[in-house]
Parts: structure tokens; sequence; C-alpha cells
């Protein structure tokens, strides 16, 4: 099978590759429901050295910058209340996490969430984390532009391989609400 974007010299669908994810993600890819079916979830082996966005787009195509997203868990606090969200963008901006995040979740205060915290409530590792098997309570914020892009590349749950899907399926994800300006342009 070949990717639809990026060079990757190993891409399956991602229901095959079931051993290959964590938990939470295997069970979200066997129980996919929605627009969009298992079989458009492709999984493409890669290097989790190369898993930072930076030296993943060098050595996988420049053009995945503009094709690939975050996931990144931020915590919302109001009056002694925390509250675990995740945030979805491309690649080519960065989350307003003090405006547009800090209002969505209607916070007085917002930030990017430990990494113990992160890799702890989502069962996940760090720097390949995903909205596909998040815990079924959070708000998944996603921005418009993600759900625009027709394949779009994300984390797999680990370091180590990566998941591409169609943008669109991004807005059938449990929980997700579509938020316009969720990224913000890269300084």
């Amino acid at each position: 099978m070949r990717a639809p974007i990026g060079n990757f010299d190993d891409a399956r669908p991602a229901v095959d590759c079931l051993g290959l994810l964590p938990p939470p993600v295997a069970d979200a890819v066997r129980g996919r429901r929605g627009d969009v079916s298992v079989e458009q979830l492709i999984y493409v082996d890669t290097d989790p050295e190369i898993a930072d966005t930076a030296v993943f787009v060098e050595h996988y195509g420049q053009e995945l910058l503009d094709e690939s997203a975050n996931c990144v868990v931020v915590a919302g606090k109001r009056g002694g209340e925390s509250t675990l969200a995740a945030c979805v963008v491309l690649s080519s901006t960065r989350i307003d996490v003090n405006g547009v995040v800090r209002r969505q979740l209607g916070a007085r205060k917002a930030s990017f969430a430990s990494m113990d915290t992160a890799t702890g409530e989502t069962g996940m590792e760090y720097g390949g984390i995903t909205p596909i098997g998040l815990p079924a309570d959070w708000p998944l914020l996603v921005d418009s532009a993600v759900v625009d892009t027709e394949w779009v590349l994300i984390g797999s749950g680990r370091r180590r391989g990566k998941l591409i899907l169609p943008g669109k399926a991004f807005a059938g994800l449990p929980n997700a609400v579509l938020v316009e300006g969720l990224g913000v342009g890269l300084s």
C-alpha cells in the first residue's frame, strides 16, 4: 500500500497494525464508527528518533508540514477545578492556549499539561499523543483548518509510527469541537 501523503516505505491499514498501537488507540481503531471507514486510517512505520516535527518533515517530506497535525494535552483551571482537554492544530501553526483554548474551556487559566499528566491520563507516549483513543470525557478542540486538509498525518500514540486519515475524520471524533483560529501562525 502507498500512503496518500509523504514518503513512507511501510504503509498499512491501521486495523492491521493494532499490536503496534497503545491499547486506547488500538481500541478506538477497532471500534471506529462514523463517516470515515476504518480502512481509511493508515499506519506508517517511522523512526522514533526523528518523531519531532522539524526533523520528521526534513526526513519524510517538507510538504508534510502542511499535512501534519499536532495533538497537545492542555489543562484549564478555574476556581480549584482543573479540566483536561486535547487540541489539534496543523504542525505549521501553534495552539492559542492563553486565548482561544482558555475561552473554549471557560477557564481562568490554561496551560500545557505536564508530560506525566499527558502520558498518564492518555496511556500514550509523549511526542506521539493522538486524538484517536483519548479519554471519553475530554473535550477535543480541533482547528477547522485540520478538517479542511485532505489527508492529515498525526501521532499513533507512540513515538514510532504515525497515522494518516482524511481531515474530515477529525470532525467525527468523540467530543470534537471545531474551533476557528485555534492554530495561529508561527512567529
